[in-house]
């Protein structure tokens, strides 16, 4: 019920104004269902003749005896004056008119909870979509990509579904319930109280089921982020299932995954279709409870009900079952619904461990240096940078070497915090970045990752974005970034639409759309994390030319495998198990025979000399 009180405080809220409306339009249709019920006593008098000549009318009550003299003088005066069978036609009517209100004012109900319902899972998806914008890279390292999607998805649409459906029931249906209680009231109290002792009773049942399909729901909604991970990972992985001819391993471990979220939807839809029988089997026990007691009181003249007063209590109570039913079936749906908000919820309430500070030191531009002084940080409690310090001038071109896994792109991701430092500080200009603006940080740096990250856009929007696009610039972009050629030769140009990832491009086109991305941003610090390892040597000797050009101008940090693409560099880091453990230029780094020394001749000669 919190987890329901909170949807209802943080996303319903702001459509307050449609809330109202929609109560009202509901309020006065159940009115007028109400009133065309009650029209069957006048009518059945009339029928049967047996409406009771009364003289006056009597004062204005809530109680049964009032609303039936008030009616019977109404009818007898239609009778005195048009004869019965005017009185008949003027009735039934009547009854169609209220019956046209009731539905007319049902429709206008929905009507306005049309933008609380789909407003509602509008602005859950935005919030999910900005969290998973805002959530670190280390969340990601957690959590499967494609357990993320599904609850983006699934479990979004399944609140659509579920609660959003059964939140426009609760806002009907109790009010159609508490008004029909009030005319029951007024018609007979002995009756309407045996119904309140009944009524609960049924209530308590479909409670406890409900709950469990809550339970139920939970570990279906994980198990189907189990399949969306596996697809994820089977898209992202073909090439190698293929070569490895694991498809037959791969259909096998997807079957049983699949096989396990069958059975517990099958589990889902036993409990939620026993809803329905259910409560119409709770209904028919009440209506037979109801008959017999009533009945036995009308036989005995006694409660104050006539037989047909009581045939029309009888039938007010059936217009009592439906919303009942409703709130019932609503129940069910709505603990399947809580199940994939608690999901959603996971999300949403994960903390960032990247905080931005209240008022952030302003960084425009970069003047100056780049600290790391006694920096310190670990995945998981496994420790990868260890008391590294270093100082990166103004204009300098700076690498890092080392082994995979050693620390190297880890230190730029610091850089651009990604991640924060566990213990030390990282100063741009003597200010420490954790108390700057992070985007104001990163408008400083323009990053070439290892592994081409493209979008499923133009080549114009993959070279501007995260900026205002300009062709004259992204043109002049390409061809420092020697992408030009090939842009200048597809038909469309920059206007030509990339496939998912770039997949229309090959691995060397995908680079250099990235570093032409990196260049039209002309940031003061350009980051390069493996930026030409997937060039061929042609390609590489462009870029590399290119990439010497805006060193003059600029601040560059590589990270690299390939030794003889820094042997230029002002300096270089050769990184080892999260320290630093030489440091200099080229030509230095040779003479000290160390670790540098090895890599470098086991990469050019194969063999240590």
């Amino acid at each position: 019920m919190k987890t329901f009180l909170k949807i209802i405080s943080q996303y319903v809220k702001p459509y307050s104004k449609y809330v109202v409306l929609n109560v009202f339009f509901n309020i006065a249709g159940v009115i007028f269902s109400l009133l065309s019920m009650l029209l069957i006593v006048p009518f059945l008098n009339v029928l049967f003749e047996k409406t009771v000549p009364v003289a006056a009318p009597a004062a204005l009550e809530f109680t049964s005896r009032s609303i039936q003299d008030n009616f019977n003088y109404f009818i007898f005066q239609l009778i005195e004056k048009h004869g019965s069978q005017t009185t008949l036609v003027i009735v039934s009517v009547a009854a169609v008119i209220l019956f046209f209100l009731k539905t007319s004012n049902i429709y206008f109900a929905s009507y306005f909870m049309a933008p609380i319902r789909n407003g509602v899972v509008r602005d859950l998806r935005n919030k999910i979509y900005g969290k998973i914008i805002e959530l670190p890279l280390s969340y990601y390292s957690r959590e499967r990509k494609g357990d993320i999607m599904s609850r983006l998805t699934q479990d979004v649409q399944e609140v659509e579904w579920s609660v959003m459906a059964s939140i426009e029931k609760i806002f009907r249906d109790p009010l159609n319930i508490l008004i029909f209680l009030i005319g029951m009231f007024a018609m007979s109290p002995r009756l309407t109280i045996f119904v309140l002792l009944v009524l609960p009773l049924a209530a308590l049942l479909i409670g406890t089921i409900g709950r469990n399909l809550r339970r139920t729901s939970t570990r279906s909604q994980g198990q189907m982020g189990e399949l969306m991970s596996q697809v994820e990972e089977t898209l992202s992985g073909l090439r190698i299932i293929k070569a490895f001819n694991a498809q037959e391993q791969s259909e096998r471990t997807f079957q049983k995954q699949n096989q396990v979220f069958t059975r517990l939807m099958n589990r889902i839809s036993r409990l939620r279709e026993l809803a329905s029988p259910l409560s119409e089997f709770m209904g028919s026990f009440v209506v037979v409870g109801l008959m017999a007691f009533g009945g036995n009181l009308v036989l005995r003249s006694q409660g104050g009900l006539s037989a047909e007063a009581f045939i029309a209590y009888i039938a007010v109570f059936s217009q009592l079952l439906v919303p009942a039913k409703s709130i019932s079936t609503a129940y069910y749906h709505l603990n399947k619904g809580l199940a994939s908000i608690d999901r959603i919820n996971e999300v949403l309430e994960s903390e960032n461990p990247i905080k931005e500070v209240a008022n952030p030191v302003e960084i425009n531009s970069f003047e100056s240096k780049i600290e790391l002084k006694n920096v310190r940080f670990s995945y998981e409690n496994a420790p990868v940078i260890n008391d590294i310090s270093l100082t990166i001038n103004k204009g300098e071109t700076v690498a890092f070497v080392g082994q995979s896994g050693s620390g190297k792109s880890t230190l730029v991701d610091l850089l651009a915090r990604f991640y924060d430092v566990v213990e030390g500080e990282i100063l741009v200009d003597g200010k420490d970045i954790r108390k700057v603006n992070t985007k104001e940080l990163r408008n400083l740096m323009g990053i070439v990752p290892q592994d081409p990250v493209l979008f499923n856009d133009t080549i114009l929007a993959n070279i501007t974005f995260g900026t205002t696009p300009d062709k004259a610039t992204a043109e002049t972009a390409a061809k420092v970034a020697h992408a030009w050629e090939f842009i200048s030769q597809m038909e469309d140009g920059l206007e030509a639409h990339l496939g998912d990832r770039g997949s229309t491009l090959s691995g060397g086109q995908r680079q250099r759309i990235c570093l032409a991305r990196a260049i039209y941003r002309n940031p003061p610090i350009l980051i390069l994390d493996e930026a030409t390892s997937s060039l061929d040597s042609e390609s590489e000797n462009y870029v590399q030319a290119s990439l010497q050009d805006l060193r003059s101008s600029r601040t560059t940090i590589i990270i690299a495998h390939r030794l003889s693409t820094i042997q230029n560099a002002d300096r270089i880091y050769v990184i080892k198990e999260g320290q630093i453990a030489e440091q200099g230029n080229h030509a230095e780094l040779m003479a000290l025979n160390g670790e540098y020394r090895y890599l470098f001749e086991l990469q050019n000669h194969g063999n240590l000399s």
